[in-house]
């Protein structure tokens, strides 16, 4: 038995820890790297498309044809649910993002969108792109929800906006995903 209790005097400190985004130049050699590897070049395009839409790898994972819709705007969009919150989500599809799912468009049979393999290996093998294109970043599949977030503010997009298409209840969410620049 213990007669003292092993964690008297023990404080727990929280640590903000600042996750990574990618600049716009950064995101821009990326996008013009040309890979050796298929396999580079579908992760990489899976990471961009994420960039251009702001969902979280298990929303990318589970992403559907019929997720794909014309809205009032005569645009596509993705209208889907968060897997994590359940709230429902409508991103317009910018040209780029558009771009990525014309290349996959037809490739698999059972209405999934793009090549989608383990988050870890996804994770892994962003880490051996960031490497080929000089990116001293730790990227991961969330960087790319990061970057979205902060290149929207940069661009201009209301927080109240961008809290909607990342599936957050509130905005205070929302500005711990994009980092404002000066």
């Amino acid at each position: 038995l213990i007669t003292v209790d092993p964690f008297n005097g023990y404080k727990i400190s929280i640590e903000r820890v600042d996750r990574g985004y990618l600049t716009e130049d950064e995101l821009c050699k990326m996008m013009q790297k040309e890979f050796a590897s298929k396999r580079l070049e579908q992760v990489r395009d899976i990471f961009i498309f994420a960039c251009f839409t702001g969902l979280a790898y298990i929303d990318l994972a589970h992403l559907r044809v019929d997720n794909i819709q014309k809205m009032f705007d005569g645009r596509l969009w993705i209208v889907t649910h968060r897997q994590k919150t359940n709230t429902k989500v409508m991103v317009p599809l910018l040209p780029p993002a558009l771009k990525i799912l014309n290349k996959y468009e037809g490739c698999y049979n059972d209405g999934q969108l793009m090549p989608i393999i383990t988050n870890q290996k996804l994770n892994c093998y962003l880490k051996e792109i960031a490497d080929l294109c000089n990116i001293p970043k730790n990227l991961t599949t969330h960087t790319a929800r990061h970057t979205f977030a902060t290149l929207a503010i940069e661009y201009g997009m209301p927080i109240d906006i961008i809290a909607k298409i990342l599936g957050h209840s509130n905005t205070n969410m929302t500005r711990h995903y994009a980092k404002f620049s000066e």
